[in-house]
């Protein structure tokens, strides 16, 4: 590229530092502009749905790093939230970089998915609306970081990743396991060979609870519910279907299939991604689903499962048990020893269920010297994120334009492996699934891959409206 004339880049100089000054702040020039690995450059990004895990997790793990980036706008369905959020974000910038910083509040998502000068965002929202915002934003040319799970349905999973590669997009999902230490050495020895040939996991997990008030109640002025409800059927308002309208407590939506599938994929997600991670499989799945679990009764509001237990077979021999019988984590055993990894008893927020069950170690292991080994010389070395931080793995990964430590297809695999043990659930029968197809031999099985979508909501509804084809439907 030809060199500006000294002068010229004087001029600039000048007019950029007066800018800066202007509005208090050091200049912000988006990278469709400079370039993502410009000097200097600020991470211009959007925080999608202000809810627990925004303003408790998502929006903070950003804030912590002002030299790398900033949270400009904000976005809530509920437009009280969206307030709080702006008010959050210029709080935590007064204090870290001692300047008035001014965030734009929406109501509509797509204000922010339409402004040029947004390189990223961050979502989370409520399980239904992930897979449509993904779309939506990587179609955008945005990043994208997303929470957990990936997707409502197995198609949609698919569509997510095929956009992903499609368009490039630097992309996080919120399986924070992976960039915390425990969790990075046990899958690391896992794959190295240390405790031999793995033959089983076993995966514990909490559950929620029945009950619920069913009662219908008005909307709230500051939310747009039928824009909330989405791509799922339109049904009446009460606030145990939603979000609380007082604090940030856990939310009813969690607990209602229309919206999710549980705790199966809620905390599935973490540790399945865990085990994937540790197999080397996290571009395929298991074979076999024998699923059982129970569910609550007509006089329960809430209705995802309660307690379960499920067994995945895996190609490479692996049995996958995953129950909320276990403690709270993830075993592997070998034909050598076996590995034991979990958080020790935390929750991913405050208020999470932890189902009365025990707490582990964080690692343990049949052999305690792998406790504090050190894994430098082994063959296989995998992703360490930068300081054990989550956030600042997928900004680094945007700066340098290079894949963070999760991918769109290992995300839609572990999500994959969740709803499949989901729709086990349900039918209560053995299944047979094809990795490669990604379809079961089972013709009802298969009508669950997908849902309808009421239009003009959803992720394929999305993507036909943008013209996006490159993807096959399951």
């Amino acid at each position: 590229m030809p060199t500006a004339p000294a002068s010229k880049r004087r001029d600039f100089i000048k007019l950029a530092g007066g800018a800066a000054a202007a509005i208090g702040f050091p200049t912000i020039i988006p990278s469709r502009v400079l370039g993502a690995a410009a000097p200097g450059k600020l991470i211009q990004i959007a925080q999608i749905g202000c809810g627990r895990i925004g303003v408790d997790m998502d929006m903070p793990g950003v804030l912590k790093h002002p030299q790398l980036a900033r949270i400009v706008a904000v976005a809530d369905y509920d437009s009280k939230r969206a307030g709080l959020a702006k008010k959050q974000v210029e709080a935590s910038y007064a204090k870290s970089v001692k300047q008035a910083v001014a965030v734009k509040a929406h109501q509509d998502y797509r204000a922010i998915l339409a402004d040029p000068g947004i390189d990223a965002v961050m979502i989370s929202t409520p399980d239904h609306w992930h897979a449509q915002l993904v779309v939506e934003a990587a179609l955008a040319g945005k990043d994208v970081y997303v929470q957990k799970p990936l997707s409502l349905t197995i198609g949609e999973g698919r569509l997510v990743s095929d956009v992903l590669q499609a368009k490039k997009s630097v992309f996080q999902i919120g399986s924070q396991q992976r960039s915390t230490a425990q969790f990075v050495r046990a899958c690391q020895l896992v794959r190295n060979g240390a405790i031999g040939k793995i033959h089983t996991i076993k995966i514990g997990l909490p559950t929620d609870p029945s009950g619920g008030n069913a009662t219908e109640m008005a909307v709230p002025a500051t939310f747009d519910y039928n824009a909330w409800l989405g791509s799922t059927p339109q049904v009446y308002y009460t606030e145990d279907r939603c979000h609380p309208q007082l604090g940030f407590g856990r939310p009813g939506w969690l607990r209602l299939e229309q919206f999710g599938a549980g705790m199966i994929t809620g905390w599935g997600s973490h540790h399945v991604d865990i085990a994937h991670w540790a197999m080397d499989t996290e571009r395929s799945g298991p074979l076999t689903i024998h699923a059982k679990a129970t569910f609550p009764d007509k006089s329960s509001f809430w209705n995802v499962h309660g307690k379960y237990q499920v067994v995945l077979q895996y190609a490479n021999g692996v049995e996958m048990t995953i129950s909320d019988e276990f403690t709270n984590g993830v075993h592997f055993a070998g034909d050598n020893g076996w590995i034991w990894v979990a958080r020790s008893g935390a929750a991913v927020t405050a208020s999470d269920p932890t189902s009365g069950q025990k707490a582990g170690k964080a690692f343990a292991s049949s052999d305690p010297a792998l406790e504090k080994a050190d894994l430098t010389g082994l063959k296989i070395q995998l992703h360490k994120s930068p300081q054990w931080d989550h956030h600042l793995d997928w900004l680094e990964a945007i700066r340098g334009r290079k894949e963070a430590v999760t991918t769109g297809e290992a995300a839609h695999r572990t999500c994959s492996a969740c709803l499949l043990a989901s729709i086990g659930m349900k039918l209560g029968r053995a299944l047979k699934w094809d990795p490669a197809t990604e379809h079961f031999d089972d013709a009802e099985a298969n009508q669950l891959l997908n849902r309808p979508e009421r239009a003009p909501f959803g992720a394929f509804n999305a993507a036909k409206q943008a013209g996006f084809t490159q993807f096959k439907p399951l």
